[in-house]
């Protein structure tokens, strides 16, 4: 592994300590219930420095199973993890099995008929953090949607979901959907890519009906704090960054830095000029933060990183006292939000609702309708035991 996943891996197992996987068994880990599926067939995969069996790439262990990988695609981060975030990622092979890989993020985002031509399956495995505008279930959706167009198999292999203990958030209006929320879900869905994928499968959210299997993990609930053993992301290296990446993310459309460029991304929050409880000044760190907001100036915040590991996650749900607190605190109130925010929420309302000054009770109790109806779709697809 190069330098930086180590240090990803480093960083990221001394987060996951008194987190127990419970035995789960990842999708990826059945290989008895999918490699004869795969006997003969010309398969494609899509996959990220997540997709592992055990200790081996998920690429690496179907060529030692003697299974004709024939094209791997690479979502934001690319093939192997070994890319930033947003960076444009160049079409490559890759250099420990000499497979083509093809990207699937900046302007081709979904894989055209041409690239799925020599193929006769398409697999989906990467693990998610559950959040709508994490970016690869947007990737999922459209590889699906252009697997379904060529007649292609679609298979996703499950990983568990480290937010798949609550359900919060806006429900996406169509008039926000983009690349970070294709689908009308709230912002915290409760759900495994695996449950996600048959969802917006057969609630026909795509332009076309998939011809889908789902390999689901064993011995997982959606009550389990599950420990994801390799970072998802450069900037969510530890289990304390991934509790509060749903709440905190919504500061990405706002003049409030996350903390990317420094070490402890998604946990902390801050600007310059204000007085909070530490000082950080966000640095260029290639792969992770090239240029990130506040670049070498120093903004004065808070650490997060204690309160998620203890709380976060117990409260189980969106954390809105932070938007609502550093947007007063902000000194120019009219430039606080910008443009992405309403995309990243999923609607202009909650953008309204905090300049008008309403309260975090009064915001959440607004959602309340939307998250009942959302709660009886997501109940026909869930593969196993939820929280409620």
């Amino acid at each position: 592994m190069q330098f930086k996943t180590l240090l990803w891996l480093f960083l990221f197992s001394s987060s996951c300590l008194g987190l127990k996987s419970q035995g789960i068994q990842t999708g990826a880990e059945q290989t008895p219930a999918y490699f004869p599926k795969l006997k003969n067939k010309r398969v494609g995969v899509i996959a990220n420095q997540t997709s592992v069996v055990g200790q081996r790439h998920l690429v690496d262990t179907l060529l030692n199973a003697g299974i004709n990988v024939v094209l791997a695609f690479g979502p934001e981060h690319g093939f192997r993890g070994n890319a930033g975030a947003g960076e444009h990622i160049q079409n490559e092979k890759d250099p420990q099995t000499g497979i083509p890989i093809i990207s699937l993020y900046g302007k081709n985002k979904k894989p055209s008929q041409d690239q799925l031509k020599e193929l006769d399956i398409l697999i989906f495995d990467i693990q998610d953090v559950g959040a709508r505008f994490y970016t690869f279930i947007s990737t999922m959706s459209l590889a699906m949607e252009a697997a379904a167009e060529k007649g292609l198999e679609f298979m996703v292999l499950d990983r568990p979901n480290p937010n798949g203990n609550y359900i919060d958030g806006p429900i996406l209006e169509p008039s926000c959907s983009s690349f970070v929320g294709m689908h009308p879900v709230p912002i915290v869905h409760g759900m495994t890519v695996g449950e996600y994928a048959k969802m917006i499968n057969e609630e026909g959210w795509l332009g076309a009906k998939a011809n889908l299997t789902v390999i689901a993990c064993k011995n997982y609930t959606h009550s389990d704090a599950y420990a994801l053993p390799i970072p998802p992301s450069p900037n969510l290296p530890n289990m304390a960054a991934i509790y509060l990446y749903p709440s905190l993310c919504l500061f990405e459309g706002t003049e409030v830095s996350v903390g990317r460029g420094t070490e402890k991304p998604f946990q902390r929050v801050g600007f310059p000029g204000l007085k909070g409880q530490v000082e950080f000044k966000p640095i260029s760190i290639p792969h992770a933060a090239p240029n990130p907001p506040y670049k070498d100036k120093v903004c004065g915040g808070y650490d997060l990183d204690a309160f998620s590991e203890s709380y976060i996650r117990h409260y189980r749900g969106l954390y809105l006292l932070w938007l609502e607190d550093l947007y007063q605190r902000y000194p120019k109130k009219d430039a606080f939000f910008n443009s992405f925010f309403d995309k990243l929420s999923g609607t202009p309302t909650l953008r309204k609702d905090i300049i008008a000054g309403k309260n975090v009770d009064e915001i959440r109790a607004s959602w309340q309708p939307g998250l009942a109806a959302f709660k009886k779709i997501r109940k026909k697809y869930l593969l196993y035991p939820d929280f409620e």
